[in-house]
């Protein structure tokens, strides 16, 4: 993952830290990969490939676990080669298990800006299609309101070429994605280097944020 995203994230994640949504209740839908602490919080968001959603989350003060996983659609259970089709109305997404004393649910959405494009309904980068789509999909009345405000706060600041449109849904359900899909930032570090290196997701991130970090470290990132 690279610094200039990661070390923006987690700068902007600990500005939030001071402010606490409630948690929403586990049995919302609970991932086979929740960590087994009923404190946690948890939310639930797509910015395109969940590998590199994922990978943004875990390294975030206060993330216990992201899950990657389908969201958004009907299709229970749905598999992936169902979802990467377009079969199912879902689109790829992480469960986010987080602890509210320490990251906010406004300092994910403020990481989660810097990990996607929040311009493009029809898909993330080099993956097209409506389950690439970005999404916000709210638990709580709480992270609804702060979902709203931080999208209105993002397009009031004027950084993008294109108007921002990522949506903002209910909650309904979340299915795990396929066991060989989870921490593959981490299982597969070569095949997710070579895929993130290639997808133009960083270099548009990098221009829309600026680049942070040392170039030690961003060299051996994708």
């Amino acid at each position: 993952m690279k610094t200039s995203l990661l070390y923006t994230g987690l700068l902007v994640a600990i500005t939030f830290a001071g402010v606490h949504v409630a948690a929403s209740n586990h049995s919302d839908q609970t991932s086979q990969y929740a960590p087994n602490d009923p404190s946690l919080a948890v939310a639930t968001f797509a910015g395109g490939c969940f590998w590199c959603v994922e990978a943004g989350f875990e390294a975030l003060p206060g993330v216990a676990e992201a899950v990657s996983g389908y969201t958004g659609g009907s299709e229970m259970n749905p598999s992936y080669s169902q979802v990467s089709g377009g079969q199912t109305g879902h689109t790829e997404a992480v469960q986010v298990y987080y602890d509210p004393d320490v990251i906010t649910y406004e300092g994910l959405l403020q990481g989660l800006w810097r990990m996607m494009d929040p311009t493009d309904a029809n898909g993330q980068f080099v993956d097209r299609g409506r389950q690439y789509r970005p999404g916000i999909f709210y638990h709580t009345p709480e992270q609804q309101a702060l979902a709203e405000a931080a999208k209105q706060a993002l397009i009031e600041e004027d950084r993008y070429e294109k108007p921002v449109i990522i949506e903002i849904e209910p909650f309904q359900a979340f299915y795990d994605a396929e066991e060989y899909h989870q921490d593959y930032h981490t299982e597969n570090p070569i095949r997710y280097k070579f895929y993130t290196h290639n997808s133009g997701r960083y270099q548009f991130i990098d221009a829309v944020w600026g680049k942070t970090g040392t170039s030690t470290t961003a060299s051996s990132d994708p």
